[in-house]
């Protein structure tokens, strides 16, 4: 079943009532300013650290939000989730946290380190169900279980309560910042970061410059605005798991249709290259996804010289297993 606290898209006066609500729960994240790349591009460029989240990642704002509304009397029917991860650890934490009982499906696929840290935040109240090889096939086997159970099903990034608590990470921006933005670069999966995004700067900063980025094997987003009408895609690269979706969500397109000013797409090769990048440079060790913003910047960097430029790091949750992969990716550049 579902339960939605906003039945319409989020005005600013509904994402900064949800901020308030999450005062305490999730981390006011760092807004860093980068001296290495603002020295490299000729710009003032802030990194936006949300793999220093609770969870190493912003999905917890969504999942907490959309939770903690459910009213007492149905808590005990439980929750159903689908994720590629983070979206999962944000549900388990939340679960956990009100003890309310969830089952999470997650792909087949999924890295060990994300199925484990969903297991630790969820402690005894969540239950893992690893189902098809890619995130739409959890999707479809979750809808159907939920609707089984008459559970209530929590969405990872199609959902107005989804997307307001989304929008709290631009909002700190904004509140951090304390000067003109001119340029803010969001990673795009489902649509939920940019949709909140694009609902914040609208209201705060219309002036801004939204960038998104997805990969260049999953281009749902950029597929769909160009055509201007959602585009289903048959075949993905999952690599990038954290921001591999067949089809972003309809609110979000809505949304990000006219709210996203530039749709761009990053090769795995560059991914992975920035990635090892990121770990020589600071020691921050960031997912595929996280570091879609931050490989944006050579694709627009005629564009924000001398400009103020936000990245968000989308998340965190990256199994250092997996580094000789990515540098074999990244070394195969031409």
């Amino acid at each position: 079943m579902e339960f939605n606290k906003l039945s319409t898209v989020p005005s600013l006066s509904d994402i900064k009532k949800v901020a308030q609500l999450l005062v305490g729960v999730v981390k006011r994240t760092p807004l860093e300013y980068s001296v290495p790349l603002s020295d490299r591009y000729g710009a003032q460029i802030f990194l936006k650290r949300e793999d220093l989240q609770t969870v190493r990642s912003y999905k917890i704002r969504g999942a907490y939000f959309k939770i903690s509304n459910i009213p007492d009397a149905l808590r005990p029917q439980g929750i159903v989730a689908a994720s590629a991860g983070n979206h999962a650890q944000g549900v388990a934490f939340a679960c956990a946290k009100m003890k309310i009982h969830g089952n999470i499906f997650m792909p087949k696929s999924t890295p060990i380190q994300k199925l484990d840290a969903v297991r630790f935040f969820g402690q005894d109240y969540i239950r893992i169900n690893l189902v098809g090889e890619t995130y739409d096939e959890a999707f479809y086997a979750s809808r159907k279980y939920c609707a089984a159970q008459n559970a209530i099903y929590i969405p990872p990034f199609d959902d107005f309560d989804i997307i307001a608590g989304q929008a709290t990470v631009t909002l700190e921006i904004m509140e951090q910042l304390g000067q003109k933005l001119d340029f803010i670069l969001v990673p795009v999966g489902g649509g939920g970061l940019a949709a909140g995004a694009s609902l914040v700067l609208r209201e705060l900063s219309p002036d801004t410059h939204l960038v998104g980025l997805e990969p260049a094997g999953a281009p749902s987003m950029s597929e769909s605005i160009q055509a201007r009408e959602l585009i289903h895609l048959n075949d993905i690269d999952k690599f990038v798991d954290g921001a591999s979706v067949k089809q972003v969500g309809a609110h979000n397109f809505s949304i990000c249709l006219d709210g996203i000013d530039q749709m761009l797409t990053v090769d795995k090769n560059h991914l992975c290259q920035t990635m090892l990048n990121l770990y020589a440079m600071k020691g921050m060790i960031v997912e595929p996804a996280g570091a879609l913003s931050i490989a944006g910047l050579d694709l627009i960097q005629d564009q924000i010289k001398n400009k103020v430029v936000v990245c968000i790091i989308s998340g965190g949750n990256f199994d250092p297993k997996r580094f000789p992969e990515i540098t074999k990716i990244a070394h195969s550049i031409s």
